[in-house]
């Protein structure tokens, strides 16, 4: 698979000076020190936001480090019920207030997330894992440094007729009944929304319909039409084809940090690609 992508660790940007209001922070509580901040690849370039959004046209995002504040948040009961930990800790970190993490597409969201634990924590990431070709349980050590930046631009988009509409959203041309599809990324919130209903069915013993629900939030039009009626209908009647060909395009066209390394068991030395697998040591690697 040919795409185009950046380390993660790779030098970006970095922080030549803090941010005032870091300074303001620092000033007022007497100390003569400011937490470090530092900027992180937005995966979207900044292409698919509104023009109203603080990140249009922006390809970075500055945040702030880590500190035992944030720690804080980590372990929160409240909010690890609830399931906003993650929510909480990066609309804590990032710098620009008018920015709300809920409007963040997933890819700058993870990005965010991956430079937090590696500047909190280092890049060295050891998670116990069974191993796919003798199930033997062992500890394997991934480098965090060596995530990918997949800007969402494999070249296979075009021969699968995708086009990009330049507002965030793209068109795509079905290959069973010829409709055209246009649809668009997913936000926080977008993806906190879907969860979220998925939860309710699953504790009132409901039909989850999670292909359903998750093509009716990604797709805006039918064919022009962006009526939520003529939606609604497409999607309980699309063919299993032309479902399993959108789902297909909208990973394609979804820039995100790619988390994919070599795995090699040290039992029976099974090598193969691997998602590096996030649990609850994260953030919590001594723990």
């Amino acid at each position: 698979m040919s795409r185009n992508r950046d380390r993660v660790g790779s030098p970006a940007q970095s922080a030549d000076a803090p941010s005032p209001a870091v300074m303001q922070d620092a000033a007022a509580a007497g100390f003569s020190f400011v937490v470090p901040t530092e900027f992180v690849e937005l995966p979207s370039q900044g292409k698919y936001y509104p023009e109203s959004h603080p990140l249009c046209g922006e390809t970075s995002i500055e945040i702030r480090q880590m500190t035992a504040k944030d720690e804080d948040l980590l372990t929160s009961r409240a909010l690890i019920k609830k399931g906003v930990v993650l929510d909480r800790l990066i609309q804590s970190l990032i710098v620009d207030k008018t920015i709300d993490s809920d409007s963040l597409l997933i890819g700058d969201r993870n990005a965010i997330i991956i430079a937090t634990r590696v500047s909190g924590y280092g890049n060295e990431y050891g998670v116990q894992i069974n191993c796919p070709n003798c199930g033997e349980r062992q500890e394997h050590n991934f480098d965090l440094n060596e995530a990918n930046v997949y800007y969402g631009d494999d070249p296979r988009l075009e021969t699968l007729h995708v086009t990009n509409n330049e507002n965030g959203t793209y068109n795509t041309v079905l290959p069973r009944t010829s409709v055209t599809v246009t649809f668009r990324l997913f936000t926080g919130e977008d993806e906190k929304a879907i969860i979220k209903i998925i939860t309710d069915s699953r504790k009132r013993n409901l039909e989850e319909k999670n292909v359903t629900r998750q093509l009716n939030s990604m797709i805006v039009a039918v064919n022009g039409d962006d009526s939520r009626e003529a939606v609604n209908y497409f999607v309980n009647n699309m063919p299993s084809i032309d479902s399993r060909h959108l789902r297909t395009v909208f990973e394609l066209a979804t820039p995100d940090i790619d988390l994919t390394q070599i795995f090699e068991c040290g039992d029976c030395a099974h090598v193969q690609d691997m998602e590096v697998p996030l649990t609850a040591e994260f953030f919590w690697p001594d723990r």
